[in-house]
């Protein structure tokens, strides 16, 4: 009983982040230098900012959203002073994350709609009402800087999740946008390509009109909200300057483009998350990409002592229903785009959770027979669960560890859904709908070590901290060649292009293991088992490791 008591408080410390990272931080923030890193093989860690954690309860509530909502269909206070918190805290550091997604952070509408799910208001991001100015609820744009600034000290990148394709809904207090801006109807029907694009997403829904090329005024209501704030001459001025530089038309992709991009450019934003990026033309990525790209030089440029590397300015798309299988094409029905031609780096793929389902050996090594050929050169997210999948891959949570070993050692980069790590609940007793999905972060559950189907939620947090920063160190993991070594026991390396190369071995007996690892590692080369702890050296190609644990994660420390 004592023992089980010990173990508790010591989980509990663990995630709330009294102990250090087992990477040393600087006094001065900054991180030992970082592992090399590939956004093929990136561990993302993805997080709706509103369910996270409340970093300053003065911020919950904002514009009189104050009617009683649908369960899970209001803010309940996460913001991103509580993201900086846990990444102060060491939380993403022991996870070995190194990107972080979080929900779109602009200003929503002020109203609440109802789609037929309970009263809802804009917690998730989703429903912009002002793309140059942030929500209260989720923080400041002196928040967003500091969110930056001490991610990258901790070598985190931060992705911006951004929206061209609809405004927030129509209500009371949030007039639709003038018709030269968007279209109400007709519904997408996702027949073909023009009845997925040329249309709404749903009812009530305002979509953009990105396919034109005409001149529009802004809308009256945005020029009068700047006013009522100071900025109108100055948000006027800079988009004088915009369409100056750039040359554009003054129509409405480029006003948002323009608005998308200052974020980059002023913060050092290092990457976008593409939302519902089939429903608008693709041609569209492609001018954002360029705009983007321009945006994070000059941002590296006028900040050289904050830069990380030398790596571009990323972008992943949301496309919705694309698997790996189809290789670089999304089917319409009536048209195939490659999304990859017009400026995306990396595509999410839904077809993850289906893959899960094959044994280790016909996972891992499809997945790297596609990304090696076909894929070559680009790359996909991979993920379990997400915040609009209502069929993930273990929903009920009794397969923890195996759904994390599976997300976090096959090739491609990996995304962890906040609470994948904890055994976070996606089943919501009274929720309607994605609200099921997006329930509160689990940190009571985590502090005590709640046992949920048979597995503590400490064990589930500690296999994904062994896994991601095993991840994390060694880009082979993600971005390198997969090859089986031995079936049974199941051994396997990665080599990846970079000179990174890793063994790894499952589903073993615990005790003395003999490892062959010959054709991965020279006699002599020091390593370390992320899973146990333990240092080895490579002797007469092989290594001697002696371990409760059924899995081995070697690379070299």
């Amino acid at each position: 009983m004592r023992i089980a008591l010990i173990f508790s408080i010591l989980y509990a410390l663990l995630g709330l982040g009294i102990f250090t990272s087992c990477r040393n931080v600087q006094a001065h923030g900054d991180m030992d230098p970082s592992p090399a890193f590939s956004w093929k093989s990136a561990n993302v860690y993805f997080l709706l900012t509103d369910r996270f954690f409340n970093g300053d309860p003065a911020n919950d509530v904002n514009f009189d959203r104050t009617q009683e909502t649908g369960l899970l269909r209001g803010f309940e206070g996460g913001d991103i002073k509580g993201v900086v918190q846990k990444i102060e805290e060491g939380y993403f550091d022991r996870l070995g994350i190194n990107a972080l997604w979080l929900t779109p952070w602009l200003e929503q509408i002020h109203g609440g709609t109802n789609e037929g799910t309970g009263l809802t208001y804009g917690f998730h991001g989703y429903w912009i009402s002002d793309w140059t100015s942030m929500d209260p609820n989720f923080g400041s744009e002196a928040d967003l800087e500091k969110l930056v600034e001490t991610a990258h000290a901790h070598g985190i990148r931060v992705v911006m999740d951004v929206i061209i394709n609809h405004t927030g809904p129509v209500t009371e207090t949030d007039p639709v946008w003038p018709d030269e801006w968007v279209r109400t109807s007709p519904q997408c029907t996702y027949r073909d390509y023009e009845s997925t694009v040329t249309c709404t997403l749903v009812r009530n829904l305002p979509d953009i009109r990105t396919e034109e090329d005409q001149a529009v005024d802004l809308p009256p209501q945005l020029m009068q909200k700047w006013e009522q704030e100071g900025r109108l001459e100055q948000e006027m001025a800079e988009l004088e300057a915009f369409f100056e530089r750039t040359g554009y038309p003054r129509a409405p992709r480029y006003y948002i483009i323009k608005w998308l991009t200052d974020f980059v450019r002023k913060y050092g934003i290092d990457g976008y998350r593409l939302d519902t990026a089939k429903h608008i033309e693709e041609s569209i990525w492609a001018e954002l990409g360029k705009e983007a790209e321009l945006a994070f030089t000059e941002w590296k440029k006028a900040h050289p002592d904050k830069v990380l590397d030398e790596q571009s300015f990323f972008m992943v798309g949301e496309v919705y229903g694309y698997g790996i299988s189809g290789g670089r094409n999304y089917s319409f029905g009536d048209r195939e785009v490659d999304f990859f031609d017009f400026g995306i780096h990396s595509m999410i793929n839904f077809e993850f959770k289906e893959s899960a389902k094959l044994s280790y050996e016909k996972l891992f090594s499809s997945y790297s027979d596609m990304l090696h050929n076909e894929l070559s050169g680009v790359g996909v997210l991979n993920y379990i669960s997400s915040h609009d999948d209502g069929g993930p891959f273990d929903k009920d949570r009794k397969k923890v560890l195996e759904a994390g070993t599976k997300l976090l050692l096959c090739p491609g980069a990996s995304q962890v859904y906040y609470g994948d790590e904890s055994s976070r609940k996606l089943n919501i007793p009274g929720t309607q709908g994605d609200a099921t999905l997006r329930s509160l972060m689990n940190w009571e559950e985590i502090a005590s070590n709640q046992e949920r189907n048979g597995v503590a939620v400490g064990e589930v947090l500690e296999h994904y901290q062994k896994l991601g920063r095993f991840r994390r160190d060694h880009p082979a993991v993600g971005a390198g060649v997969h090859q089986m070594i031995s079936e049974n026991p199941y051994f396997f390396s990665r080599k990846d292009d970079q000179g990174d190369r890793i063994v790894a071995g499952l589903d073993l007996k615990p005790g003395k293991q003999s490892i062959n690892v010959s054709a991965v590692f020279e006699d002599g080369t020091p390593l370390l088992d992320y899973y146990s702890g333990t240092k080895l050296m490579v002797k007469n190609g092989k290594v001697d490791l002696d371990s409760e644990f059924g899995i081995v994660l070697l690379g070299k420390e």
